[in-house]
Protein backbone atom coordinates (compact mmCIF):
# COMPACT_ATOMS: atom_id res chain seq x y z
CA UNK A 1 0.00 0.00 0.00
CA UNK A 2 0.86 3.73 -0.78
CA UNK A 3 2.19 4.98 2.24
CA UNK A 4 2.48 8.59 1.28
CA UNK A 5 0.95 10.59 -1.58
CA UNK A 6 2.44 14.45 -2.37
CA UNK A 7 0.58 17.71 -3.72
CA UNK A 8 0.89 21.12 -3.68
CA UNK A 9 -2.05 21.72 -1.63
CA UNK A 10 -4.50 20.01 0.39
CA UNK A 11 -7.85 20.91 1.46
CA UNK A 12 -9.36 18.90 4.68
CA UNK A 13 -12.91 19.56 4.38
CA UNK A 14 -15.25 19.99 1.01
CA UNK A 15 -17.49 22.55 1.86
CA UNK A 16 -18.42 25.68 0.24
CA UNK A 17 -15.37 26.97 1.77
CA UNK A 18 -13.31 24.53 0.64
CA UNK A 19 -14.58 23.62 -2.40
CA UNK A 20 -14.16 27.17 -3.81
CA UNK A 21 -10.47 27.08 -2.99
CA UNK A 22 -10.24 23.88 -4.80
CA UNK A 23 -12.01 25.34 -7.54
CA UNK A 24 -9.73 28.36 -8.32
CA UNK A 25 -6.62 26.43 -7.56
CA UNK A 26 -7.39 23.66 -9.43
CA UNK A 27 -8.19 25.99 -12.20
CA UNK A 28 -5.18 27.58 -12.13
CA UNK A 29 -3.24 24.75 -12.55
CA UNK A 30 -2.05 23.65 -9.20
CA UNK A 31 -2.42 20.17 -7.84
CA UNK A 32 -5.05 19.71 -5.59
CA UNK A 33 -6.27 16.80 -3.13
CA UNK A 34 -9.42 17.64 -1.14
CA UNK A 35 -10.36 15.08 1.59
CA UNK A 36 -13.67 14.16 3.63
CA UNK A 37 -14.76 11.98 6.04
CA UNK A 38 -17.75 11.84 4.95
CA UNK A 39 -18.58 9.48 1.64
CA UNK A 40 -19.66 12.00 -0.78
CA UNK A 41 -20.96 15.53 -1.04
CA UNK A 42 -23.82 15.45 1.77
CA UNK A 43 -21.44 15.00 4.55
CA UNK A 44 -20.30 18.91 4.27
CA UNK A 45 -22.75 21.40 6.64
CA UNK A 46 -23.01 23.26 3.51
CA UNK A 47 -25.38 20.93 2.50
CA UNK A 48 -27.83 21.43 5.31
CA UNK A 49 -28.38 25.13 4.90
CA UNK A 50 -31.49 26.04 4.13
CA UNK A 51 -31.93 29.30 4.39
CA UNK A 52 -29.46 31.12 1.92
CA UNK A 53 -26.48 33.27 1.51
CA UNK A 54 -26.78 36.92 2.55
CA UNK A 55 -25.33 39.29 -0.03
CA UNK A 56 -25.01 42.91 -1.26
CA UNK A 57 -28.47 43.82 -3.59
CA UNK A 58 -28.48 46.31 -6.35
CA UNK A 59 -30.82 48.48 -4.04
CA UNK A 60 -29.24 47.68 -0.63
CA UNK A 61 -26.87 49.75 1.39
CA UNK A 62 -23.22 48.47 2.45
CA UNK A 63 -23.14 50.47 5.30
CA UNK A 64 -26.79 48.78 6.27
CA UNK A 65 -25.27 45.27 5.46
CA UNK A 66 -22.43 46.19 7.71
CA UNK A 67 -24.09 47.77 10.02
CA UNK A 68 -26.24 44.37 10.38
CA UNK A 69 -23.56 42.12 10.99
CA UNK A 70 -21.71 44.11 13.67
CA UNK A 71 -24.88 44.56 15.50
CA UNK A 72 -25.81 40.77 15.86
CA UNK A 73 -21.67 39.92 16.43
CA UNK A 74 -22.40 42.79 19.04
CA UNK A 75 -19.51 45.21 18.21
CA UNK A 76 -16.67 42.72 18.66
CA UNK A 77 -16.47 42.19 14.85
CA UNK A 78 -13.35 42.77 13.09
CA UNK A 79 -14.28 45.20 10.50
CA UNK A 80 -12.18 44.56 8.13
CA UNK A 81 -13.03 41.37 7.80
CA UNK A 82 -16.93 42.47 7.83
CA UNK A 83 -16.36 44.97 4.89
CA UNK A 84 -14.28 42.40 2.58
CA UNK A 85 -17.43 39.91 2.98
CA UNK A 86 -20.14 42.66 1.97
CA UNK A 87 -18.13 44.78 -0.58
CA UNK A 88 -16.67 41.48 -2.26
CA UNK A 89 -20.29 39.05 -2.26
CA UNK A 90 -21.55 40.56 -4.94
CA UNK A 91 -18.94 39.58 -7.66
CA UNK A 92 -18.18 36.87 -5.71
CA UNK A 93 -21.61 35.55 -6.20
CA UNK A 94 -21.71 36.12 -9.77
CA UNK A 95 -18.63 34.44 -10.52
CA UNK A 96 -18.51 31.63 -8.92
CA UNK A 97 -22.24 30.50 -8.08
CA UNK A 98 -23.99 32.28 -11.25
CA UNK A 99 -21.48 32.18 -13.29
CA UNK A 100 -19.51 29.10 -12.92
CA UNK A 101 -21.94 26.93 -11.22
CA UNK A 102 -25.16 28.33 -12.61
CA UNK A 103 -26.74 27.89 -9.13
CA UNK A 104 -30.71 28.08 -9.75
CA UNK A 105 -31.16 30.69 -7.27
CA UNK A 106 -34.82 31.27 -6.51
CA UNK A 107 -37.25 34.42 -8.93
CA UNK A 108 -40.18 36.39 -9.19
CA UNK A 109 -40.86 38.59 -12.19
CA UNK A 110 -36.80 37.93 -13.56
CA UNK A 111 -35.63 39.16 -10.07
CA UNK A 112 -34.14 37.28 -7.14
CA UNK A 113 -36.83 36.37 -4.81
CA UNK A 114 -34.78 37.60 -1.60
CA UNK A 115 -35.62 36.78 1.48
CA UNK A 116 -35.03 38.49 4.86
CA UNK A 117 -34.25 36.52 8.20
CA UNK A 118 -33.62 37.44 11.68
CA UNK A 119 -31.71 40.80 12.76
CA UNK A 120 -31.26 41.42 8.61
CA UNK A 121 -32.53 44.94 7.73
CA UNK A 122 -33.65 44.08 4.66
CA UNK A 123 -34.47 41.16 2.09
CA UNK A 124 -31.22 40.47 0.78
CA UNK A 125 -30.54 36.75 0.71
CA UNK A 126 -30.34 34.84 -1.85
CA UNK A 127 -31.70 31.40 -2.26
CA UNK A 128 -33.19 28.13 -3.61
CA UNK A 129 -36.37 27.94 -1.49
CA UNK A 130 -35.08 26.02 1.97
CA UNK A 131 -32.52 23.84 0.25
CA UNK A 132 -30.02 26.63 -0.73
CA UNK A 133 -26.61 24.65 1.00
CA UNK A 134 -28.14 21.27 -0.83
CA UNK A 135 -27.90 22.96 -4.18
CA UNK A 136 -25.17 24.85 -4.02
CA UNK A 137 -23.30 21.82 -2.95
CA UNK A 138 -24.16 19.41 -5.49
CA UNK A 139 -23.59 22.19 -8.38
CA UNK A 140 -19.73 22.54 -6.75
CA UNK A 141 -19.43 18.36 -7.05
CA UNK A 142 -20.84 18.07 -10.33
CA UNK A 143 -17.98 21.19 -11.49
CA UNK A 144 -15.67 19.80 -9.19
CA UNK A 145 -15.39 16.43 -11.26
CA UNK A 146 -14.11 17.54 -14.01
CA UNK A 147 -11.32 19.04 -13.05
CA UNK A 148 -8.11 17.34 -13.56
CA UNK A 149 -5.67 19.02 -11.34
CA UNK A 150 -8.36 17.81 -8.40
CA UNK A 151 -8.66 14.50 -6.48
CA UNK A 152 -11.42 14.38 -4.45
CA UNK A 153 -10.80 11.66 -1.29
CA UNK A 154 -13.95 10.64 0.22
CA UNK A 155 -14.08 8.43 3.20
CA UNK A 156 -10.66 9.81 4.15
CA UNK A 157 -10.52 11.40 7.90
CA UNK A 158 -7.95 13.69 8.94
CA UNK A 159 -5.99 12.47 11.82
CA UNK A 160 -3.02 14.96 12.71
CA UNK A 161 -1.71 18.02 11.00
CA UNK A 162 1.91 17.08 10.11
CA UNK A 163 4.47 19.66 11.35
CA UNK A 164 7.83 20.70 11.51
CA UNK A 165 9.80 20.29 13.56
CA UNK A 166 6.86 18.47 16.04
CA UNK A 167 6.98 14.95 13.14
CA UNK A 168 10.28 15.65 11.89
CA UNK A 169 13.31 13.22 13.23
CA UNK A 170 15.84 15.64 12.68
CA UNK A 171 16.55 18.10 15.47
CA UNK A 172 17.77 20.42 13.25
CA UNK A 173 14.13 20.94 12.21
CA UNK A 174 13.57 22.52 16.15
CA UNK A 175 15.55 25.86 15.57
CA UNK A 176 13.43 26.62 12.51
CA UNK A 177 9.82 28.40 11.98
CA UNK A 178 7.47 26.24 12.56
CA UNK A 179 5.77 25.08 9.45
CA UNK A 180 2.65 22.61 8.49
CA UNK A 181 3.35 20.30 5.87
CA UNK A 182 0.36 18.07 5.25
CA UNK A 183 -1.40 15.48 7.59
CA UNK A 184 -1.51 12.13 8.56
CA UNK A 185 -4.93 10.77 6.75
CA UNK A 186 -7.25 7.39 7.86
CA UNK A 187 -8.53 5.48 4.88
CA UNK A 188 -11.57 3.98 6.30
CA UNK A 189 -11.98 1.89 3.36
CA UNK A 190 -8.33 -0.03 3.47
CA UNK A 191 -8.27 0.96 7.21
CA UNK A 192 -4.86 2.23 6.88
CA UNK A 193 -2.90 5.63 7.64
CA UNK A 194 -1.05 7.28 5.25
CA UNK A 195 0.91 10.45 4.85
CA UNK A 196 -0.44 13.12 2.49
CA UNK A 197 2.82 15.83 2.28
CA UNK A 198 1.61 19.45 1.03
CA UNK A 199 3.31 22.72 0.23
CA UNK A 200 0.18 24.31 1.63
CA UNK A 201 -2.86 23.19 3.84
CA UNK A 202 -6.36 24.53 3.91
CA UNK A 203 -8.48 23.74 7.00
CA UNK A 204 -12.10 23.79 6.12
CA UNK A 205 -12.78 21.05 8.01
CA UNK A 206 -16.07 23.20 9.70
CA UNK A 207 -17.49 23.51 13.10
CA UNK A 208 -17.91 22.05 16.27
CA UNK A 209 -21.36 21.65 17.39
CA UNK A 210 -22.11 17.65 17.79
CA UNK A 211 -19.77 18.04 20.66
CA UNK A 212 -23.26 19.19 22.49
CA UNK A 213 -26.56 17.22 23.33
CA UNK A 214 -29.26 18.81 20.68
CA UNK A 215 -27.22 19.86 17.22
CA UNK A 216 -28.78 21.05 14.11
CA UNK A 217 -25.06 19.49 12.79
CA UNK A 218 -24.93 16.36 11.83
CA UNK A 219 -23.23 13.86 14.46
CA UNK A 220 -19.94 13.94 13.18
CA UNK A 221 -19.60 17.59 13.11
CA UNK A 222 -17.37 17.50 16.24
CA UNK A 223 -14.33 20.20 15.61
CA UNK A 224 -11.87 17.60 14.30
CA UNK A 225 -9.98 20.62 12.56
CA UNK A 226 -10.34 22.90 15.95
CA UNK A 227 -8.60 20.14 17.72
CA UNK A 228 -6.12 19.17 15.21
CA UNK A 229 -5.22 22.71 14.79
CA UNK A 230 -4.71 23.74 18.30
CA UNK A 231 -2.57 20.13 19.14
CA UNK A 232 -0.31 21.61 15.95
CA UNK A 233 -0.09 25.02 17.94
CA UNK A 234 -2.52 27.41 16.18
CA UNK A 235 -3.74 30.20 17.59
CA UNK A 236 -7.09 30.39 18.43
CA UNK A 237 -9.96 32.93 18.93
CA UNK A 238 -13.26 33.61 20.43
CA UNK A 239 -14.32 29.69 20.85
CA UNK A 240 -16.86 30.62 23.48
CA UNK A 241 -19.48 32.05 21.46
CA UNK A 242 -21.31 29.25 20.53
CA UNK A 243 -24.51 30.09 18.58
CA UNK A 244 -27.85 28.16 19.41
CA UNK A 245 -30.28 28.42 16.40
CA UNK A 246 -33.78 28.51 18.14
CA UNK A 247 -35.59 26.19 16.11
CA UNK A 248 -34.72 22.89 15.78
CA UNK A 249 -37.40 20.90 14.96
CA UNK A 250 -38.41 18.85 18.15
CA UNK A 251 -39.07 15.00 17.73
CA UNK A 252 -37.09 12.35 19.07
CA UNK A 253 -36.71 11.07 15.56
CA UNK A 254 -35.55 14.42 14.27
CA UNK A 255 -33.39 16.05 16.84
CA UNK A 256 -31.16 17.53 14.17
CA UNK A 257 -33.63 19.03 11.53
CA UNK A 258 -33.32 22.55 11.09
CA UNK A 259 -35.92 25.08 10.43
CA UNK A 260 -34.96 27.96 8.89
CA UNK A 261 -34.98 31.40 10.37
CA UNK A 262 -36.47 31.79 6.98
CA UNK A 263 -39.63 31.06 8.11
CA UNK A 264 -39.98 33.53 10.93
CA UNK A 265 -38.64 35.92 8.13
CA UNK A 266 -41.43 34.65 6.06
CA UNK A 267 -43.79 35.50 9.20
CA UNK A 268 -44.16 32.90 11.74
CA UNK A 269 -44.68 33.80 15.44
CA UNK A 270 -42.95 31.39 18.88
CA UNK A 271 -46.43 31.38 21.17
CA UNK A 272 -45.67 29.11 24.14
CA UNK A 273 -47.99 26.15 24.69
CA UNK A 274 -50.17 28.13 27.16
CA UNK A 275 -51.24 29.87 23.39
CA UNK A 276 -48.41 33.38 24.14
CA UNK A 277 -46.59 34.37 21.39
CA UNK A 278 -44.02 36.10 23.37
CA UNK A 279 -40.72 37.66 21.42
CA UNK A 280 -42.03 40.82 22.04
CA UNK A 281 -41.41 40.82 25.49
CA UNK A 282 -37.53 39.85 24.80
CA UNK A 283 -36.66 41.91 22.05
CA UNK A 284 -38.00 44.99 20.45
CA UNK A 285 -37.51 43.51 17.12
CA UNK A 286 -39.30 40.70 18.16
CA UNK A 287 -39.72 37.63 16.39
CA UNK A 288 -36.87 38.73 14.31
CA UNK A 289 -34.24 39.64 17.32
CA UNK A 290 -30.60 38.20 16.56
CA UNK A 291 -30.02 34.45 17.50
CA UNK A 292 -28.48 33.88 20.58
CA UNK A 293 -31.70 36.83 22.00
CA UNK A 294 -34.49 34.09 20.70
CA UNK A 295 -32.61 31.06 21.85
CA UNK A 296 -32.69 32.71 25.36
CA UNK A 297 -36.07 33.88 25.26
CA UNK A 298 -37.31 30.14 24.03
CA UNK A 299 -34.92 29.21 26.96
CA UNK A 300 -36.75 31.00 29.69
CA UNK A 301 -40.30 29.96 28.55
CA UNK A 302 -39.37 26.79 28.98
CA UNK A 303 -37.78 26.67 32.32
CA UNK A 304 -40.68 29.30 33.44
CA UNK A 305 -43.44 26.54 32.29
CA UNK A 306 -41.44 23.47 32.43
CA UNK A 307 -41.59 22.47 29.31
CA UNK A 308 -39.51 20.57 26.60
CA UNK A 309 -40.19 22.75 23.44
CA UNK A 310 -42.12 26.18 21.95
CA UNK A 311 -44.32 26.02 19.50
CA UNK A 312 -43.24 28.22 15.80
CA UNK A 313 -46.75 29.63 14.30
CA UNK A 314 -46.59 29.69 10.24
CA UNK A 315 -49.79 28.96 9.35
CA UNK A 316 -51.34 31.62 10.74
CA UNK A 317 -49.62 34.11 9.83
CA UNK A 318 -47.98 33.52 6.66
CA UNK A 319 -48.64 35.01 3.69
CA UNK A 320 -46.99 33.18 0.75
CA UNK A 321 -47.54 29.39 -0.51
CA UNK A 322 -46.20 27.61 2.64
CA UNK A 323 -45.50 24.40 0.35
CA UNK A 324 -43.82 26.21 -2.80
CA UNK A 325 -41.42 28.25 -0.50
CA UNK A 326 -40.56 26.06 1.90
CA UNK A 327 -40.85 22.48 0.70
CA UNK A 328 -38.47 20.66 2.44
CA UNK A 329 -39.32 21.53 5.94
CA UNK A 330 -42.98 21.09 4.63
CA UNK A 331 -42.45 17.47 3.45
CA UNK A 332 -39.95 16.77 6.55
CA UNK A 333 -42.57 17.58 9.17
CA UNK A 334 -45.04 15.87 7.32
CA UNK A 335 -42.98 12.32 8.06
CA UNK A 336 -43.76 13.38 11.57
CA UNK A 337 -47.68 13.81 11.20
CA UNK A 338 -46.79 17.86 11.16
CA UNK A 339 -48.78 19.45 8.63
CA UNK A 340 -47.31 23.10 9.12
CA UNK A 341 -49.80 24.71 6.81
CA UNK A 342 -52.14 23.62 9.53
CA UNK A 343 -50.75 24.18 12.78
CA UNK A 344 -47.53 24.85 14.71
CA UNK A 345 -43.80 23.46 14.74
CA UNK A 346 -42.28 21.94 17.77
CA UNK A 347 -39.05 23.70 18.17
CA UNK A 348 -35.82 23.53 20.50
CA UNK A 349 -32.65 25.74 20.34
CA UNK A 350 -30.29 23.58 19.13
CA UNK A 351 -26.11 24.21 19.07
CA UNK A 352 -25.94 25.54 15.78
CA UNK A 353 -22.36 27.48 14.78
CA UNK A 354 -19.19 28.02 16.06
CA UNK A 355 -18.34 31.94 15.74
CA UNK A 356 -14.81 31.36 16.76
CA UNK A 357 -11.94 28.95 15.45
CA UNK A 358 -8.51 29.42 14.10
CA UNK A 359 -7.14 32.50 14.10
CA UNK A 360 -7.38 33.79 10.28
CA UNK A 361 -6.70 36.41 8.38
CA UNK A 362 -7.81 38.19 5.55
CA UNK A 363 -6.30 36.15 2.91
CA UNK A 364 -7.37 32.82 6.18
CA UNK A 365 -3.86 32.90 6.87
CA UNK A 366 -2.68 31.51 10.48
CA UNK A 367 -0.36 31.60 12.85
CA UNK A 368 1.18 28.68 11.32
CA UNK A 369 3.23 29.10 8.53
CA UNK A 370 1.45 27.20 5.12
CA UNK A 371 -1.72 26.52 7.08
CA UNK A 372 -4.82 28.52 6.39
CA UNK A 373 -7.95 27.99 8.05
CA UNK A 374 -11.25 29.05 6.09
CA UNK A 375 -15.00 28.62 6.50
CA UNK A 376 -16.44 27.73 10.23
CA UNK A 377 -13.48 26.46 11.56
CA UNK A 378 -11.59 29.48 10.81
CA UNK A 379 -12.13 32.79 13.20
CA UNK A 380 -11.76 34.99 10.65
CA UNK A 381 -13.48 37.93 13.41
CA UNK A 382 -16.30 38.43 10.38
CA UNK A 383 -19.06 37.25 12.84
CA UNK A 384 -17.77 38.74 16.28
CA UNK A 385 -19.68 37.68 19.48
CA UNK A 386 -22.86 36.08 17.28
CA UNK A 387 -23.31 35.16 13.18
CA UNK A 388 -26.23 36.90 11.07
CA UNK A 389 -28.11 34.78 9.43
CA UNK A 390 -26.85 33.03 5.98
CA UNK A 391 -23.87 34.63 6.20
CA UNK A 392 -21.38 31.86 6.56
CA UNK A 393 -21.94 31.03 3.24
CA UNK A 394 -20.57 34.01 2.06
CA UNK A 395 -17.84 33.46 4.20
CA UNK A 396 -16.86 30.11 2.59
CA UNK A 397 -17.46 31.78 -0.28
CA UNK A 398 -15.07 34.92 -0.03
CA UNK A 399 -12.39 33.04 1.78
CA UNK A 400 -12.55 30.22 -0.15
CA UNK A 401 -11.37 33.24 -3.04
CA UNK A 402 -9.37 34.88 -0.69
CA UNK A 403 -6.79 31.98 -0.08
CA UNK A 404 -6.78 30.53 -2.98
CA UNK A 405 -5.98 33.70 -4.68
CA UNK A 406 -2.68 34.27 -1.75
CA UNK A 407 -1.52 30.45 -2.35
CA UNK A 408 -1.13 31.05 -6.41
CA UNK A 409 0.56 34.17 -5.16
CA UNK A 410 3.22 32.46 -2.64
CA UNK A 411 3.30 29.29 -3.56
CA UNK A 412 7.07 27.90 -4.14
CA UNK A 413 6.72 25.13 -6.46
CA UNK A 414 10.50 24.59 -6.87
CA UNK A 415 11.26 24.01 -3.34
CA UNK A 416 9.49 21.57 -0.88
CA UNK A 417 9.06 22.54 2.46
CA UNK A 418 9.67 18.93 3.77
CA UNK A 419 12.08 16.01 3.53
CA UNK A 420 9.76 12.75 3.44
CA UNK A 421 12.35 10.63 5.62
CA UNK A 422 12.52 12.70 8.21
CA UNK A 423 8.87 12.53 8.54
CA UNK A 424 7.80 8.45 9.92
CA UNK A 425 5.35 6.68 8.89
CA UNK A 426 2.05 6.16 11.27
CA UNK A 427 2.56 3.99 14.36
CA UNK A 428 -0.02 2.00 14.75
CA UNK A 429 -0.39 0.65 18.71
CA UNK A 430 0.96 -3.06 19.62
CA UNK A 431 -0.58 -4.98 21.26
CA UNK A 432 -3.68 -3.31 19.07
CA UNK A 433 -7.27 -3.92 20.81
CA UNK A 434 -10.37 -4.13 19.08
CA UNK A 435 -12.53 -1.05 19.31
CA UNK A 436 -15.93 -1.32 21.55
CA UNK A 437 -18.23 0.74 20.02
CA UNK A 438 -20.27 0.73 23.46
CA UNK A 439 -17.35 3.00 25.07
CA UNK A 440 -17.33 5.17 22.44
CA UNK A 441 -20.59 6.12 22.22
CA UNK A 442 -21.28 6.50 26.76
CA UNK A 443 -18.16 8.41 26.19
CA UNK A 444 -19.40 10.69 23.08
CA UNK A 445 -22.76 11.39 24.83
CA UNK A 446 -21.12 11.90 28.13
CA UNK A 447 -19.26 14.52 26.61
CA UNK A 448 -22.46 15.82 24.54
CA UNK A 449 -24.17 16.04 28.07
CA UNK A 450 -21.78 18.09 30.02
CA UNK A 451 -21.71 20.56 27.20
CA UNK A 452 -25.45 21.22 26.88
CA UNK A 453 -25.80 21.28 30.75
CA UNK A 454 -22.77 23.18 32.11
CA UNK A 455 -21.37 25.05 28.66
CA UNK A 456 -25.10 26.07 26.78
CA UNK A 457 -27.50 28.83 26.53
CA UNK A 458 -26.72 30.06 29.78
CA UNK A 459 -24.08 29.58 31.71
CA UNK A 460 -22.05 30.08 35.19
CA UNK A 461 -18.85 30.01 37.04
CA UNK A 462 -19.82 26.90 38.69
CA UNK A 463 -21.63 24.95 35.60
CA UNK A 464 -18.42 26.11 33.94
CA UNK A 465 -15.92 24.50 36.60
CA UNK A 466 -18.09 21.50 36.39
CA UNK A 467 -17.91 21.31 32.67
CA UNK A 468 -13.68 21.26 32.98
CA UNK A 469 -13.34 18.73 36.19
CA UNK A 470 -15.13 16.31 34.38
CA UNK A 471 -13.84 16.75 30.65
CA UNK A 472 -10.27 16.82 32.14
CA UNK A 473 -11.28 13.43 33.60
CA UNK A 474 -12.66 12.54 30.89
CA UNK A 475 -10.24 13.05 28.49
CA UNK A 476 -7.27 11.20 30.07
CA UNK A 477 -9.39 8.45 30.15
CA UNK A 478 -10.51 8.40 26.23
CA UNK A 479 -6.47 9.59 25.34
CA UNK A 480 -5.11 6.30 27.32
CA UNK A 481 -8.06 4.92 25.01
CA UNK A 482 -7.05 6.25 21.75
CA UNK A 483 -3.26 5.36 22.26
CA UNK A 484 -3.93 1.60 22.90
CA UNK A 485 -6.91 0.78 20.39
CA UNK A 486 -6.89 -0.21 16.52
CA UNK A 487 -7.60 3.41 14.49
CA UNK A 488 -11.09 4.52 13.49
CA UNK A 489 -13.02 7.40 12.34
CA UNK A 490 -15.30 7.17 15.53
CA UNK A 491 -12.23 7.02 17.99
CA UNK A 492 -10.51 9.78 16.07
CA UNK A 493 -13.71 11.69 16.65
CA UNK A 494 -13.88 11.08 20.06
CA UNK A 495 -10.64 12.16 20.96
CA UNK A 496 -11.35 15.68 18.98
CA UNK A 497 -14.50 15.56 20.99
CA UNK A 498 -13.45 15.81 23.81
CA UNK A 499 -10.35 18.29 22.99
CA UNK A 500 -12.67 20.85 21.45
CA UNK A 501 -15.40 21.05 24.08
CA UNK A 502 -12.45 21.73 26.37
CA UNK A 503 -11.28 24.61 24.45
CA UNK A 504 -14.66 26.05 24.32
CA UNK A 505 -15.15 25.18 28.10
CA UNK A 506 -11.94 26.82 28.76
CA UNK A 507 -12.80 30.17 26.24
CA UNK A 508 -15.99 30.37 28.34
CA UNK A 509 -14.16 30.44 31.67
CA UNK A 510 -11.77 32.77 31.08
CA UNK A 511 -14.27 35.23 29.82
CA UNK A 512 -16.40 37.01 32.55
CA UNK A 513 -18.65 39.30 30.18
CA UNK A 514 -21.67 38.49 28.38
CA UNK A 515 -22.07 39.28 24.86
CA UNK A 516 -23.60 37.49 21.81
CA UNK A 517 -23.67 33.60 22.06
CA UNK A 518 -21.85 33.87 25.52
CA UNK A 519 -24.38 34.21 27.77
CA UNK A 520 -23.17 33.75 31.66
CA UNK A 521 -26.04 34.55 34.76
CA UNK A 522 -23.58 35.31 37.07
CA UNK A 523 -20.43 38.05 37.28
CA UNK A 524 -17.94 35.23 38.71
CA UNK A 525 -16.05 38.73 39.71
Amino acid sequence: MQEYIETDVLIIGGGIAGSTAALILAENGVDVIMISKGDGPSAANTYYAQGGIAALAEDDSAEQFIDDIMKSGDGINYRKAVEQAVYLSPQMVKNILLDKLKVPFSTNNGHFDLAREGAHSRRRVLNVKDMTGRVIQESFHKYLKKLKKLRILFNHTAIDLLTIPHHSLNTDRMYEEPCTIGAYVFNQVSEKVIRIFARKVILASGGLSSIFLHSTNPPEVVGNGIAMAYRAGAQMANMEYIQFHPTALYHREADSFLISEAVRGEGAKLMNRKGDYFMKKYSPMGDLAPRDEVSRAIYEEMIKYGDNFVLLDLASFAKINIKDRFPTIYENCMKYGIDITKKPIPVVPAAHYSCGGVLADLNGGTSLKNLYAIGEVACTGLHGANRLASVSLLEGLVWGVKSAENILETIDREQDPYVISEIPAWKYPYPQEKLDPALVWQDLVTIRYIMWNYSGIIRTGKRLERARSDLDYLKNQIIKFYQETEIKSSIIDLRDSVQTALIVVNAALRNKVSRGAHYISDTRE
